[in-house]
């Protein structure tokens, strides 16, 4: 069967949270394309799963559409399989498009031929799914966390790049970089992550997980790109500022029952935040860890600054649940998946 694609372009809609890996600058989030058509590709992949739809243009040839996901780790957690979408199978599909023409897109909705859909992250139905209901208690901050929603503000933006957007106060030469950013800058594509606090605002999709060391150091590692950074607790400082790392160099002590986490000497980064704002040699950030809720939750806040790009210091304050069968397989970056945008014509 042939199909054609429908266009419904709408702008400023009320769009649920979308979670690209890259700035959404290179996407048109206020407008939504629909397309009916059949699947030729399907991949489960890190940092996206991506499908290709076959359908007709306005002159009847027939085009292939490019459609991005979440990470295949986000979607095996909504439900998701190798098996969800099969070649040949007929579905519509509404997507956010390129601002550049591509036949390419952020998927909003799915829904096949029987009327049946696919949750994507984001919206009632994939906060739910995924949700855990709270059972295990722990005495140690040491484990498995996943965010807990009801902690976020009820106008928490949702993604990195949006809560950044939303609270940083850039200096001039912030603002520049930002505007100044392309795509084709950004870290990730060549799979290399983005520091903290990125871990902490990147448990809204992937599990966190605190782990206390016998050598008098701890590891905090989000699955997010496998991002993972030692925390010295023996009392020594940070090294000479011309000494600077990827995660930055984290010390740590205790204040009464809270971890206090000080992290500086952080590599220049082109966009650590998803959204262009760089970081560079003045960059700090100091996180707080303490249990609470009889051992259920784990509230964490951080206080970034970085005054070459930031005029003022960030706070952010979240809770976190015990999760202990919570799932920390290997982030795997796929070179050819973060890249793929850029491969596209």
């Amino acid at each position: 069967m042939r199909y054609l694609v429908i266009l419904l372009a709408t702008a400023q809609m009320g769009v649920a949270p979308a979670f690209a890996h890259h700035s959404d600058a290179a996407l048109d989030m206020q407008s939504l394309v629909t397309i009916k058509g059949s699947v030729t590709e399907f991949s489960l992949r890190n940092p996206h799963a991506y499908f290709r739809v076959r359908t007709l243009d306005d002159q009847g040839h027939d085009v292939d559409w490019t459609v991005q996901l979440a990470s295949g780790l986000t979607l095996g957690r909504l439900g998701w399989t190798p098996e969800s979408l099969a070649v040949g199978e007929v579905i519509t599909v509404g997507l956010h498009p390129a601002r550049d023409g591509k036949r390419y897109g952020l998927m909003d909705s799915l829904e096949k031929a029987d009327g049946s859909s696919l949750p994507n992250v984001g919206g009632d139905r994939g906060y739910r799914a995924l949700a855990k209901t709270v059972v295990a208690r722990t005495t140690s901050i040491a484990g498995k966390w996943t965010i807990d929603r009801d902690s976020l503000d009820d106008d928490y933006p949702g993604g990195l790049d949006q809560l950044m957007h939303r609270d940083l106060v850039l200096t001039e030469k912030g603002k520049a970089a930002e505007a100044a950013f392309r795509v084709e800058d950004d870290p990730l594509l060549k799979c290399i992550g983005r520091p903290t606090p990125g871990d902490i605002v990147y448990t809204d999709l992937y599990p966190l997980e605190i782990q206390i060391n016998r050598d008098d150091t701890m590891t905090i590692r989000s699955q997010f790109f496998d991002e993972r950074r030692t925390v010295y607790m023996d009392g020594r400082p940070h090294p000479a500022a011309s000494e600077r790392f990827h995660q930055g160099h984290s010390v740590g002590h205790w204040e009464g029952d809270t971890l206090m986490v000080d992290t500086a000497n952080f590599a220049d980064h082109r966009s650590p935040y998803q959204n262009g704002v760089p970081s560079g040699a003045r960059k700090h950030v100091v996180q707080r860890f303490r249990l609470t809720d009889g051992g259920t939750r784990l509230t964490v806040s951080f206080t970034l600054e970085d005054p070459e790009f930031i005029a003022r210091p960030m706070t952010h304050t979240r809770k976190l649940i015990y999760s202990p069968q919570a799932d920390m397989s290997p982030f795997d970056c796929d070179l050819e998946s973060t890249r793929r945008y850029l491969l596209e014509k």
